[in-house]
């Protein structure tokens, strides 16, 4: 028998981890960019469906595997990538495999699902399902068309998993730079393996892996230019300046432009991560610091976790009071405009308590990566520290307000022609 190459065994047994559970004829999709980490992942998941439940060691049910390569325009030649990437996954035996053209940032398209996300009213059977990320400007905007892209597809086809290529290098580059803003513990417990259909079977590989899969395979990958560290990238410490690299994923497209129409390159921040920072504390700390950082990500997560659910609980038994007549007796409220008892959330753990009051802001259309540190303090101010302060503002234009004992939170309007959205709080400001 000859010899599987080990980083083959190790994306193979990554896959079959996820296929594991199910059912016969079920459909798994990849998300295939042509890039090293999705093709070695078609190839992963196109040996594992034919194989899945054929010994005794890997029970499984001879899943469909197929693929979606999403084209977003965004660079010369992308077209021709995106076909190169889906003939590589035909040649794999996946099936079916499609090239989604995808509306770049700052069109009309990519605007919409900007728009979608912020109204926290998407419809679509895959809509809560959709991974969240940290940070704005052109390549969050291409990443809400992707995902949109990709679940739209899936509901099409009734798939039942679409497969993500992250590897552990990404995991770590994530946590980094949520340790930068000074994010929270969700933050830092970086991209989880599974959320809704999506699943990240290559989250404990490394990138060198799935290069090493590729070049076994036989497949040709593509580098994306963002993901290199030019030799000549500038490395600049001026936060305040608007060009920095630091803040080059904050850019919209047209001040991009300019910026390279001005003969200076920059380079995104993921990628100096990557090229800069990642080798400098290889080099300082000693090798493992990556694996280091996916493991202090799945601690976090599962701290998380436990963190999130006491949160949900909490808002749930501040809902309860009111709906119950304990504060504000008749007051309406509903999963968009909610009215919490400030007494049952001032009991509560500052940690679940702040977690609470972010859910809320999220029910009320908030999108996530727009919910700052800010805007909780804020809120939590109008729960612990009241003195008569006025509405808090949050983002996409909704608004919390403390009034009778209860804290009321307001969607933003939505097209009514008065500008309502239902619940009103008291006009008066004291209790």
């Amino acid at each position: 028998m000859a010899r599987v190459d080990p980083a083959v065994a190790a994306a193979r047994n990554a896959v079959r981890e996820v296929l594991a559970g199910l059912g016969p004829d079920d459909l798994v999709l990849v998300a295939c960019s042509g890039g090293a980490d999705s093709l070695a992942l078609a190839a992963s998941l196109a040996f594992e469906a034919r194989r899945v439940g054929r010994s005794v060691r890997s029970r499984g049910h001879a899943v469909r595997a197929g693929a979606v390569v999403v084209d977003h325009g965004l660079q010369d030649g992308s077209a021709e990538v995106a076909a190169r990437a889906a003939e590589q996954c035909r040649s794999l035996g996946l099936d079916p495999v499609v090239v989604r053209h995808a509306a770049g940032p700052g069109t009309a398209a990519a605007s919409a699902a900007t728009a979608e996300r912020r109204s926290g009213r998407v419809p679509g059977a895959h809509h809560a399902t959709r991974p969240t990320f940290n940070g704005g400007g052109p390549e969050a905007a291409a990443r809400e068309v992707r995902y949109s892209a990709l679940e739209a597809f899936a509901a099409e086809t009734g798939a039942a998993l679409v497969l993500l290529g992250h590897t552990l290098d990404d995991q770590a580059e994530q946590v980094l730079l949520g340790l930068a803003r000074g994010a929270g513990a969700r933050s830092l417990a970086g991209m989880p393996r599974e959320r809704g259909i999506f699943r990240r079977p290559f989250l404990g590989l490394r990138r060198a892996q799935t290069e090493a899969v590729c070049a076994a395979s036989g497949l040709e990958f593509w580098t994306d230019p963002t993901n290199l560290l030019p030799p000549d990238a500038p490395l600049r410490d001026r936060s305040d300046d608007p060009r920095s690299v630091h803040r080059w994923t904050d850019l919209e497209s047209t001040d991009r432009s300019q910026v390279q129409r001005a003969g200076e390159a920059f380079t995104p921040l993921r990628s100096q991560v990557r090229g800069r920072v990642l080798p400098v504390l290889e080099a300082t700390l000693g090798p493992g610091v990556v694996e280091a950082l996916g493991r202090s990500a799945d601690q976090l997560r599962d701290d998380a976790d436990l963190l999130d659910a006491l949160a949900a609980d909490l808002l749930a038994e501040a809902r309860a009071a009111v709906e119950n007549g304990v504060v504000a007796p008749g007051r309406a409220t509903d999963e968009h405009n909610p009215v919490l008892n400030v007494g049952v959330l001032e009991r509560g753990h500052p940690a679940v308590r702040r977690r609470a009051l972010r859910l809320a802001a999220l029910d009320v259309g908030c999108r996530p990566t727009d919910t700052t540190t800010r805007h909780v303090d804020a809120l939590d101010a109008l729960v612990v520290s009241w003195s008569g302060q006025g509405a808090v503002h949050l983002p996409g234009g909704a608004q919390a307000r403390r009034a009778c004992g209860s804290l009321f939170l307001r969607a933003a309007p939505t097209g009514i022609s008065d500008g309502g959205t239902g619940v009103q709080p008291p006009s008066t400001t004291q209790e």
